[in-house]
């Protein structure tokens, strides 16, 4: 036989009642919870006063103390009951600080936290504002949504600078695009994210970076950005080999290998074959990175030369130019391997990053985009509570391959 979980205690039975009275629906009872908020509240302001002056209402020992009570201000209280007329007493000396209730509050915190969760959820000031009136009855503006949301770009900056490991085995860099107001004109914004490994094989995301132009010398600042918070060394970088970022790694990590994205260069090689031998194609070019060992990988490749050149002689055009980046993954074991041929694991979580600003077309400030990335990052690194998938054999692997720098 079930039992309710909510077992309440003489009293609260007695508070159940009185609610109860007069009571035909769930709407007339957050109606009078709204007055039993308020009334509380007012209640506590009396009591605060009582403490400030020193004696209770319509005490006589308050003759000729010096001060006394002045009437009252009228203020308006946003909160999970919705929005509430406060009445606040006020002393002749204009010296009372409520704390229950503080002189610039017009909303609880409760309210301020909803904001922020629906916020991160990704939902859009028109569509937290929306919800707010249709929930509570609380009509909040935009601007004060924005002015709420604001209050977390202190833990923004620090979160982006904060220290960070000395050593990372396995670094995956990418970005994303999205669109931000400049100038009354739409403009793109990338969005580039540094996605880390730490020693205990756990994801983290090391910082995101904003810029119009993707070039090197945006490349070369994060690197700096990124040693100038304690990262020593890089054992392995997995990029999408964009220009300037291969450079920009050697330049301050010159001990790094770079591994390029197998899946990016595959699905640049098919762009423009015809389906009708986009298949045929594919399947060859799996034999080259899906070949056992580097020697094997060059001679398939040089079978794909054979077969395919004449009628697509830019694919291995662009395979031989980045065959140095593309092959560095044959030079480590298996376990190894399923871990940097590819960025899936950054791509991944823009993806999610995606589910969280599909709702906002536009940004009107690089501000609005770092507080939604960065709440993004929040949510998304809940579900990275543990290692990555048979990290203890990627472990033992890198400490035989990279000895040599773990002792330094």
């Amino acid at each position: 036989m079930k039992t309710s979980k909510n077992i309440l205690s003489e009293k609260e039975m007695e508070m159940v009642s009185h609610l109860m009275q007069d009571c035909k629906s769930t709407g007339d009872i957050q109606s009078k919870l709204k007055r039993l908020f308020a009334g509380t509240i007012e209640q506590m302001l009396e009591a605060e006063m009582d403490g400030h002056l020193g004696y209770e209402k319509h005490d006589v020992t308050g003759n000729n103390s010096g001060n006394s009570r002045n009437g009252y201000n009228h203020k308006s209280i946003i909160s999970d009951y919705g929005e509430s007329e406060i009445v606040i007493p006020r002393d002749r000396n204009g010296e009372f600080e409520p704390k229950v209730l503080q002189k610039r509050q017009t909303r609880t915190d409760e309210i301020e936290q909803k904001i922020m969760a629906m916020y991160a959820k990704g939902m859009s000031q028109r569509d937290i504002e929306d919800n707010l009136r249709e929930i509570y009855g609380a009509e909040v503006p935009q601007s004060l949504i924005s002015k709420i949301t604001d209050t977390i770009l202190p833990e923004v900056n620090e979160w982006q600078n904060r220290p960070l490991e000395s050593i990372y085995p396995v670094i995956y860099f990418d970005g994303i695009v999205l669109k931000s107001r400049k100038d009354r004109q739409i403009i793109n914004k990338c969005v580039y994210s540094v996605l880390g490994i730490d020693m205990e094989g756990r994801k983290e995301i090391l910082g995101t970076w904003i810029s119009e132009n993707e070039s090197a010398s945006f490349y070369a600042s994060i690197c700096a950005e990124l040693k100038k918070r304690g990262v020593a060394d890089i054992f392995i970088a997995c990029h999408d080999n964009l220009k300037g970022l291969g450079e920009a790694i050697n330049a301050v990590f010159p001990k790094t290998k770079q591994q390029l994205c197998i899946v990016h260069q595959v699905r640049n090689s098919a762009k423009f074959v015809p389906y009708k031998d986009r298949k045929a194609v594919c399947a060859d070019l799996k034999k080259i990175y899906g070949a056992v060992n580097l020697d094997d990988a060059e001679y398939a490749k040089e079978e794909f030369r054979e077969k395919w050149d004449k009628k697509y002689p830019s694919i291995m055009r662009s395979w031989d130019k980045n065959w140095a980046g593309l092959s560095t993954f044959f030079e480590y074991p298996q376990e190894i391997c399923k871990l940097v041929y590819t960025t899936n694991s950054v791509e991944g979580y823009h993806r999610m990053v995606r589910k969280f600003t599909k709702t906002k077309a536009i940004f009107p400030t690089d501000d609005s985009i770092r507080k939604v990335v960065y709440l993004s990052v929040k949510e998304i690194q809940k579900k990275w509570s543990m290692p990555v998938r048979d990290w203890g054999l990627v472990y033992s692997q890198v400490m035989i391959y990279f000895e040599d720098r773990l002792a330094l």
